[in-house]
C-alpha cells in the first residue's frame, strides 16, 4: 500500500487521495473528461428541442399519423423516463461506481434514440422516447458525480455550470438540425424526422470512444475499500496532468464499506444529517424548475398566438434564446468560485424574478413585438441559466460522496416532474385562455418563486467554493 495511502487498523484508513485531485491544476485532462461526460446536458438539449420540432412531422407521417394526444404521450414517457432512469441508474452509480453507469447510459441511450427515428407505430415510438429519457437521467446522476469527483475544488464552480449551461448548445443544435432535416425540399416528410433523431445518436457515438480513457472516480473506489485501485487512478492522473505527488496534502480517515449505501443512508442524508441543505435543494430546484421549463415548453405556443410568428420560424428565435442560456454560465460561472456560491445565487436568482416582472409588465401592456420579446427572454434567461445551472451544483456538493449519486438523482427527478408536468401545463392553460393579463399572471408567479428561492440560500446557502468535498459533506464513514 502506498504511504500516501494507510490502514491505521484493520477498519480505519489515512489518505490524502482527495487533496491531491483538488490540488491538481487545470490540465488536458480536465478538458478531455469534460468533452467526454459534459456532452450529456448537449443531448438532453438536443432531445428536448428536436421532440417539440418534429411534432408536426409525427402528425403527418404516413406510417405513424400521430394524434395531439399521442405527440403529448411521447413527451411524457421522455420526461418519465427520464425520472425513473435518474432514480434507477443514480443508485447503480453509487453501488457499482460511476464509469460503468457512464458507459452504460451512454449505450441505452445511443440505441434508443436511433430507434426512435426507426419506430413504426406510435407505441413502440413511445417505448423508444421513454428509453431514451432513462438513459439521458441515468446519465445526469452518473456524470455529475464523475465530473464534482474529478474537478480540482477551486474551479469546481464554473466548470460545473459552464457543463449544465451545454444544454442549450444542444438546444441550438436541434433548431438548426429541424430546420434542415424538416425541409419537405430537402428530404421526404417521413424521413425528415426519422433522420433527425439519427442526429443525438451519430453525436454520442463519437463520445463514445473518449468515455473508454476516462478512469473511475478514485474518491468512489476509495471510499469503496479498492485503495490500490483508488491509488493507481491517481497516479495516473496526476501523470497525466503533469503534476508530482504532493509530500504534505491534507488527509482524511475513513472505514471503508463495500456496501449498506442505498435508499436508507440517502434518507439518514437528507433528512436527518442535512435537513437544512435538502430543504435548500428542493426550494432552488423547484423555483427554477417551474421557471425554466413553464416559460421554455410554452415559447412556441406564446410566439404563435400572441405575436403571430409562424411554427416554421420559431427555431430562429430560439437560437438568441439558446445563447443567452449558454452565455450566462460561461460569462458568470468563474464568480461562483471567487466571489462564492452564496452572494452568486441569491444574485443570478433575484436578477432572474425581478427581471421577469419587468418583462411580464411589458408583455401584458402590449410594449413588446416577437423580436424585443425575444431579446427579452434572452436577458432574463442570462441570469436565469446561471441560476439553474448553480441549484444543480449545489445537490451535488452537499451531500456524501457514498450517496451522491443517488441524491443527485432524487432532486433532478422531482425538478424534472415539477417543471416538465406542472410548469408546462399551468401556462398552457394560460396561453390557451388567450389573454396577456393572464400569461403575465403566471410569469409574476414564476418571478415570485425566483425572489424566494433568492432569499433561502442568502439565508441558509452552504459556502463550498474552493473547499474539497469531503470538506462540504463529511464522509458517512467517516470517523465523527
Amino acid at each position: 500500500m502506498p504511504d500516501s495511502t494507510r490502514i491505521q487498523d484493520s477498519h480505519v484508513v489515512e489518505t490524502d487521495i482527495p487533496a491531491r485531485l483538488d490540488a491538481l491544476a487545470w490540465s488536458g485532462f480536465h478538458t478531455h473528461v469534460i468533452a467526454a461526460l459534459g456532452i450529456t446536458w448537449m443531448l438532453d438539449g438536443l432531445e428536448v428541442t428536436l421532440a417539440g420540432a418534429v411534432a408536426g412531422a409525427l402528425k403527418a407521417s404516413p406510417s405513424l399519423h400521430m394524434s395531439d394526444a399521442q405527440v403529448g404521450l411521447s413527451a411524457s414517457a421522455y420526461l418519465i423516463g427520464a425520472v425513473l432512469g435518474a432514480l434507477l441508474f443514480g443508485a447503480l452509480a453509487d453501488r457499482f461506481g460511476r464509469k460503468p453507469l457512464f458507459m452504460a447510459t451512454l449505450g441505452i441511450y445511443l440505441v434508443c434514440t436511433a430507434m426512435s427515428g426507426l419506430a413504426a407505430s406510435f407505441g413502440w415510438f413511445a417505448l423508444f422516447r421513454f428509453l431514451t429519457g432513462a438513459g439521458i437521467g441515468g446519465e445526469y446522476s452518473a456524470i455529475s458525480s464523475a465530473i464534482q469527483e474529478l474537478t480540482p475544488a477551486r474551479c469546481r464552480g464554473r466548470t460545473d455550470l459552464v457543463v449544465n449551461g451545454s444544454f442549450w448548445l444542444g438546444a441550438a443544435l436541434g433548431a438548426l438540425a429541424a430546420t434542415v432535416l424538416l425541409n419537405p425540399r430537402l428530404l421526404p416528410p417521413d424521413v425528415g424526422w426519422r433522420a433527425a433523431f439519427g442526429v443525438g445518436a451519430v453525436l454520442g457515438c463519437s463520445i463514445l470512444l473518449l468515455r473508454r480513457s476516462v478512469p473511475e472516480s478514485p474518491r468512489w473506489l476509495m471510499v469503496r475499500g479498492r485503495l490500490a485501485e483508488a491509488e493507481k487512478a491517481v497516479q495516473e492522473i496526476e501523470a497525466r496532468a503533469g503534476a508530482r505527488t504532493p509530500r504534505d496534502a491534507r488527509r482524511i480517515r475513513f472505514a471503508p464499506r463495500v456496501s449498506g449505501f442505498g435508499i436508507g443512508s440517502v434518507a439518514q442524508a437528507l433528512f436527518k444529517l442535512y435537513p437544512r441543505r435538502t430543504a435548500v435543494g428542493l426550494t432552488l430546484m423547484s423555483a427554477q424548475a417551474f421557471f425554466y421549463n413553464a416559460i421554455f415548453f410554452t415559447y412556441a405556443l406564446v410566439l404563435g398566438r400572441f405575436f403571430d410568428v409562424p411554427a416554421d420560424h420559431v427555431g430562429l428565435f430560439l437560437l438568441p434564446f439558446a445563447a443567452g442560456n449558454f452565455l450566462g454560465p460561461l460569462v458568470l460561472g468563474r464568480l461562483f468560485d471567487t466571489v462564492g456560491r452564496r452572494p452568486m445565487m441569491a444574485l443570478t436568482y433575484s436578477a432572474s424574478g425581478l427581471l421577469l416582472l419587468v418583462v411580464a409588465g411589458l408583455f401584458v401592456a402590449g410594449a413588446l413585438n416577437a423580436v424585443s420579446q425575444t431579446v427579452a427572454w434572452t436577458v432574463v434567461f442570462f441570469f436565469a441559466s446561471a441560476a439553474a445551472s448553480s441549484a444543480y451544483l449545489t445537490v451535488g456538493e452537499s451531500f456524501p460522496l457514498e450517496v451522491r449519486a443517488l441524491a443527485i438523482s432524487v432532486f433532478y427527478a422531482l425538478g424534472t416532474a415539477l417543471g416538465g408536468i406542472a410548469g408546462p401545463a399551468l401556462f398552457g392553460l394560460l396561453v390557451a385562455d388567450g389573454q396577456r393579463s393572464s400569461v403575465g399572471w403566471g410569469y409574476a408567479f414564476g418571478a415570485a418563486l425566483m425572489l424566494i428561492a433568492a432569499l433561502v440560500v442568502w439565508r441558509f446557502g452552504l459556502r463550498a467554493e474552493n473547499r474539497g468535498l469531503e470538506d462540504v459533506a463529511a464522509l458517512l464513514s467517516s470517523e465523527r
